[in-house]
């Protein structure tokens, strides 16, 4: 099985459970593992998952709705992309919250699922 990593992916978000966070918004990034049988395949589009699909879905969702906790925003995306490209058999989605609202100092916060095609 291959893996293919699409990493740092930054958008402009309003997820959190305060209701500033929805008012203002957040930078979130993304980070994708994504296992797709390409081995052996041949040199084609269509045997592998288009980088630029991917990234336009999750922009979509990232941007386009809101969720109140990271986690769940992770959770969507895995089953959202799971749907979207069927030679897709596993993915990991990471979503950095880097200025979450914590009364400390500290480097980053993320949620991170995997799910595998059934």
């Amino acid at each position: 099985m291959g893996e293919i990593a699409l990493l740092g992916l930054e958008f402009y978000g309003r997820h959190g459970v305060h209701p500033e966070e929805g008012r203002l918004g957040a930078r979130f990034v993304v980070d994708l593992w994504l296992e797709v049988p390409f081995e052996g395949r041949g040199d084609l589009l269509e045997e592998t998952v288009d980088y630029a699909a991917v990234y336009t879905l999750v922009e979509g969702i990232v941007r386009g709705k809101r969720f109140y906790l990271i986690e769940a925003l992770a959770d969507h995306l895995a089953e959202e992309l799971l749907k979207a490209f069927p030679r897709l058999q596993r993915v990991r989605v990471r979503v950095h919250k880097p200025h979450a609202p914590i009364p400390g100092v500290f480097r980053d916060v993320y949620a991170e699922t995997e799910k595998a095609r059934s």
